[in-house]
């Protein structure tokens, strides 16, 4: 089955086409077919674009949809009613899953309706977090009346590299005790006890938690009207400015990409930055710790997270009374493999595993379609 994977932004429409079935997902054999992405155009026109560069036979779409709320525990497929509950999110998710309702509609007008698509959430990985961890302490009738929740995302990303933690170690899903790192431009942490998230770092939206490239993450609330109030601007804009100028590039003054930060060494606030990055993750680690009562690795991922040794090995700094200790050829190897980075002597564990979201996502629909058990 031939699957076109699509991720859409507000004015972009990243794609891939993967081939993949039961047998080959048993095997870990699924097929990318191509891949790409059109920028400054999103809905029907980017989609149109696409099209034209596809020469293979499309059998099933899947959706990467970032909010799902309280609707969606699991991937479904898009019926309708499925639709008009992503569309029931949009106040939750404003940026993001107004861009999946038009690439779905735009799907739909390309292919027909008897083509099926799936959606895939970011958020239903996290619907196993307890009541104690998911809700925040602000008067009860706030989560009663508007469903004000910690949701969590990066989910698809959580459920792959757990997938594949539990393939290299040989573990049931009852067996996987984890933290995971999902550091890239956006950046969130996952607490994973016997296999399910019990905790995450991302909260109602995506702008709480880690120092991210262009957001805040956790901060004083009260900070909002401060600025406001001293800037002269409505709370949407702070929330606008939480989300696009803060974090590394608001704190360096020179950029969110922690290639550049790392390179300028002779600018203090760019050194600030990446020493406020890799604080912050590490206390995520320990809170995460203490909440789970231990774990047996700490996992990276993401765009720093398996590209750059020398975060990661920042981030692990003073880990060593939880019984971690980098090996540094290990964690410095150019390799994109999976591998543990730790020294084999570590109690706890670490370990640098790629993300696939678009594979699971390939993966999930063809579930979905199929009415199989989860594989992946």
């Amino acid at each position: 089955m031939n699957v076109l994977i699509l991720n859409a932004g507000s004015s972009s429409l990243k794609y891939q086409v993967i081939a993949t079935d039961p047998e080959r997902i048993e095997q870990d054999r699924d097929e990318r077919l191509s891949r790409g992405s059109v920028e400054g155009k999103g809905g029907e026109a980017a989609l149109e674009h696409i099209l034209k560069s596809i020469s293979t036979e499309i059998h099933a779409v899947g959706h990467r949809v970032v909010h799902g709320g309280e609707l969606f525990r699991e991937s479904v497929v898009i019926d309708d009613r499925v639709l008009a509950g992503i569309e029931q999110c949009v106040e939750l998710a404003p940026l993001h899953n107004p861009a999946s309702v038009e690439g779905i509609r735009a799907a739909r007008k390309f292919f027909g309706s008897a083509l099926p698509q799936v959606a895939v959430f970011d958020t239903a990985f996290h619907h196993t977090l307890p009541r104690h961890g998911y809700l925040y302490a602000v008067p009860y009738e706030f989560y009663e009346k508007h469903r004000v929740r910690r949701y969590g995302f990066h989910g698809t990303s959580y459920r792959y590299v757990a997938y594949r933690y539990r393939v290299l170690r040989k573990l049931t899903r009852e067996q996987t005790n984890i933290i995971i790192l999902h550091l890239g431009n956006g950046c969130s942490a996952a607490a994973i006890q016997r296999g399910v998230s019990v905790d995450t770092s991302m909260g109602m939206t995506p702008l709480e938690g880690l120092v991210m490239g262009t957001r805040s993450g956790d901060l004083d609330p009260a900070v909002v009207g401060v600025i406001a109030a001293r800037q002269g601007i409505s709370t949407e804009a702070v929330e606008q400015l939480l989300n696009t100028q803060s974090g590394m590039r608001g704190i360096s003054g020179v950029s969110s990409d922690m290639r550049e930060l790392l390179g300028a060494v002779d600018n203090p606030r760019a050194r600030l930055a990446v020493e406020m990055f890799c604080y912050r993750a590490r206390k995520y680690i320990g809170a995460y710790l203490a909440a789970m009562g231990g774990a047996d690795a700490v996992i990276f991922t993401g765009g720093i997270g398996e590209n750059s040794p020398e975060v990661r090995a920042r981030i692990c700094e003073g880990l060593a009374w939880a019984g971690l200790t980098i090996h540094g050829e290990r964690n410095v190897e150019p390799s994109h493999k999976e591998r543990q980075i730790s020294t084999d002597e570590s109690k706890l564990a670490a370990y640098c595993i790629p993300t696939d979201e678009e594979l699971l996502i390939a993966r999930d629909t063809v579930r979905c379609i199929l009415g199989v058990p989860h594989l992946s």
